[in-house]
């Protein structure tokens, strides 16, 4: 199939920004006792970040006051986006059809840090829609951000190409109909 539109995960399929974001992760759960291990860190690709602190509370039975947790992994991601670069294998097919095709990032973000992220590589502009977990209902498994892409792209699910690095993200963007490839052969 030749995609209509093209919608892209931002952090380890766009944006090489998983170490930023475990370095703030560990920052902002530290002083509450919560720790989050790298290979759930990586695991846990899609989630919100809202889900992944109350999962880690839970499980390490914690009481913890979730949206400022929240509010201050996301401060810590925006000290650390100079370390962010390109995975330029995933760029570049986003160079080759930007201004062909309508192109979107669906991510399990929130939309402000997406576009920081997308900023700091120079290419925020290349999409015409970027779509957060803090936009729609349910979060990577669910198809939401990526039904949300389409739409606000004007294109059938069913007529667009998924870039993903992690299960939640394939997964999500199955259930919405969408072709999705996983980008995790390409990272080096």
């Amino acid at each position: 199939m030749t995609p209509r539109a093209l919608v892209f995960d931002c952090d380890g399929t766009l944006a090489d920004s998983m170490p930023a974001h475990f370095v703030a992760w560990g920052d902002a759960l530290r002083p509450h006792g919560l720790v989050f291990p790298e290979e759930r860190f990586y695991a846990a690709a899609g989630m919100s970040t809202r889900e992944i602190i109350e999962m880690l509370a839970r499980e390490q039975g914690r009481r913890v006051d979730v949206a400022a947790i929240a509010l201050d992994k996301d401060e810590q991601y925006l000290r650390h986006l100079e370390h962010v670069r390109p995975i330029e294998p995933v760029v570049a097919i986003a160079r080759e059809h930007r201004g062909r095709i309508p192109m979107a990032v669906a991510t399990g973000n929130v939309r402000r840090l997406a576009e920081a992220t997308l900023g700091a590589l120079g290419i925020c502009e290349w999409f015409q829609a970027i779509v957060g977990a803090d936009e729609v209902a349910r979060s990577k498994p669910a198809p939401d951000a990526f039904l949300e892409a389409a739409r606000r792209l004007g294109v059938d699910p069913r007529e667009c190409r998924a870039y993903e690095d992690g299960d939640p993200g394939l997964e999500a963007a199955r259930a919405a109909g969408m072709e999705a490839i996983d980008v995790r052969p390409w990272l080096g």
